[in-house]
């Protein structure tokens, strides 16, 4: 049986969330900061034996001091992150429990994911080398150098927009990461494309957002209102519902 451990990448500099209090992972969604949406979601899974969110060394105490009880009571163990995404997910990987048989990265900033999707792409790797989900791209896409006047339409009958979770074979990733040399992909598919890899997509969801701006989070809302809300056998830590870390 395939053994999962999941990454959650929440190291960026949330520069365009534009919060003086919080980054975008750790902000506050129907009193519950975004990015125990999918560590809760993965944790219910008997397949992942490992959850793992990798932070800036800049907001560790922060971190730590707020979230120290749901981090101990759920299991889940911090990386520090480096200087870009791949570096974040490097030191998280050193971490990955060496009976895992696949990794997956997930953006701790997509909190509508859902127990479909993780189940369509775990299913997927377990015949394929790397897996992503994506969406096909719906709206007219126009090229600008500037960013003022349009150069021209981009032909989008082929173009997907990636999303994560991504699942990769452990050591097909710690291969991949020790080859990368000097790139900086902005995901971890992008390096496997660049060493030649083959990555497979499975169907995505368009209420998979990412949230990068402060208005994204009324439309996560929206989208977490509108799931159909799960069913625990007990609350999965005695600070579910609480709003303790404000």
């Amino acid at each position: 049986m395939p053994k999962f451990s999941v990454i959650l990448a929440a190291a960026g500099k949330s520069s365009r969330f534009r919060d003086p209090n919080y980054k975008k992972p750790f902000a506050l969604l129907n009193r519950k900061a975004v990015w125990l949406y999918s560590a809760e979601l993965f944790l219910k899974r008997n397949d992942v034996k490992q959850v793992i969110i990798v932070i800036s060394p800049d907001d560790k105490d922060e971190f730590l001091g707020k979230y120290g009880p749901n981090l101990a009571v759920l299991g889940v163990e911090v990386a520090l992150g480096g200087a870009e995404r791949s570096d974040s997910v490097q030191n998280a990987l050193a971490k990955v429990a060496p009976d895992s048989t696949h990794v997956v990265i997930h953006d701790a900033a997509r909190p509508c994911l859902n127990a479909d999707l993780i189940e369509s792409v775990f299913a997927a790797s377990k015949t394929n080398l790397a897996v992503i989900p994506a969406v096909p791209v719906t709206s007219t896409l126009k090229f600008s150098k500037n960013g003022s006047t349009v150069g021209k339409t981009v032909d989008r009958s082929h173009l997907y927009e990636a999303q994560t979770p991504q699942v990769f074979e452990r050591e097909l990733l710690i291969s991949m990461f020790a080859n990368r040399g000097d790139l900086q992909p902005t995901d971890e598919s992008q390096l496997a494309e660049e060493l030649g890899y083959p990555i497979s997509i499975v169907q995505g969801s368009v209420f998979n957002i990412k949230i990068t701006s402060k208005q994204d989070l009324a439309f996560a809302k929206a989208c977490l209102d509108s799931q159909p809300k799960p069913k625990f056998d007990a609350p999965i830590h005695p600070f579910a519902d609480d709003n303790l870390f404000r």
